[in-house]
């Protein structure tokens, strides 16, 4: 049944990509390297934008299909929304990074106020760590409570999933492949846990609709790319690997470990750019994906690197514990920044 329901997101996103290309170039969703300046980017030409759309619409109708829409379901699907309208205004204004930032703090706020949110993470050295301690009565419509620390921390990751996970979509097919992998996994891992009032069966069949949406979207942004996932297909990847996490209680380790390299390089990134005396939100050349180019590796050799490391990590999260994890992220990190390190190395020798 769950592997019906990926295939039908995957056939859905595919089907509804094609006429996106077009709107996307009759609405002038697009992104030209001649009269678009933007330091990030390493296409030519004309390309569309706007990719977030058909993989919305995707989630959108194969939840509505087989998902029982819960409140924490509706909330996904209504969050998700106001998450791609930002993207659409962003492929055709090119809006504000920090307008887009409070937008996404907004947005998972929305989500929370459905019910969503972080109750316990699980320690690395064992049992787990309580969040829900400070609770907050609202009467409204009811009584309700606000989790203060929960919520909070909810948000934030949330808000640092979405940034971070759209950061690492520069080079063509290599945000939708390395995201169907991570969901696909934290589907797989979600059937060993329950979470707040929507059973684990449901989380499972959305990490499968959510891994099918972006496999549908890949071929057209496969090299060479003919459509582009743009502000909302990136923002809306990493909003919804966050949620997942979440919904699989202790599992926002598991979602670190096996998305290392965009964590890593999200991480690097904003200290590289405040060292630099630069904002943080400001886009430049100098993400992971940039210096695999500088070596000289081609689009397709570095789209399928990040699958590959995701796929490893994957299958690696299967059988670690906590701690394992936790010293196999640093692990990563530690490799990595070596690697960054000596290509900036190279790179003055030559200079």
């Amino acid at each position: 049944m769950n592997f019906l329901i990926f295939l039908s997101a995957t056939f859905i996103s595919y089907l509804l990509t094609i006429p996106t290309i077009t709107l996307a170039k009759k609405f002038h969703l697009v992104t030209d390297s001649k009269t678009r300046n933007h330091p990030a980017h390493t296409h030519v030409g004309i390309i569309p934008r706007a990719g977030g759309l058909p993989i919305y619409l995707s989630i959108l109708f194969t939840s509505l299909i087989f998902l029982p829409i819960s409140k924490i379901i509706f909330g996904i699907l209504i969050a998700s929304f106001f998450l791609i309208i930002l993207g659409l205004f962003d492929d055709a204004y090119d809006l504000s990074p920090y307008l887009r930032f409070v937008a996404n703090i907004l947005i998972s706020a929305l989500v929370i106020a459905f019910g969503l949110g972080i109750p316990y993470i699980s320690n690395p050295f064992g049992g787990v760590i309580r969040l829900d301690f400070w609770q907050i009565p609202l009467n409204f419509f009811g009584v309700h409570y606000i989790w203060v620390v929960a919520d909070l921390l909810a948000i934030i990751w949330l808000t640092w999933s979405t940034n971070m996970i759209n950061w690492s979509k520069g080079i063509d097919g290599q945000l939708p492949g390395f995201v169907a992998i991570t969901a696909i996994f934290l589907g797989l891992l979600s059937n060993r846990f329950t979470s707040h009032d929507i059973s684990a069966q449901s989380v499972t069949i959305l990490s499968f609709i959510v891994a099918g949406a972006y496999l549908g979207f890949l071929p057209f942004n496969y090299y060479p790319q003919k459509i582009m996932p743009g502000y909302g297909g990136g923002a809306l990847a990493g909003f919804l690997l966050g949620i997942l996490s979440i919904l699989s209680f202790g599992k926002v380790g598991t979602a670190i470990l096996i998305l290392s390299i965009p964590t890593i390089d999200a991480i690097y990134t904003m200290i590289r750019r405040l060292k630099k005396g630069q904002s943080p939100f400001r886009a430049d050349w100098g993400h992971f994906h940039h210096r695999l180019m500088e070596i000289g590796w081609g689009k397709r050799r570095i789209a399928m690197f990040y699958w590959l490391i995701s796929l490893i990590l994957g299958v690696a999260s299967l059988f670690l514990k906590g701690i394992e994890k936790l010293v196999a992220f640093v692990m990563i990190g530690v490799m990595l920044l070596a690697f960054i390190f000596i290509i900036e190395k190279m790179k003055k020798r030559r200079i």
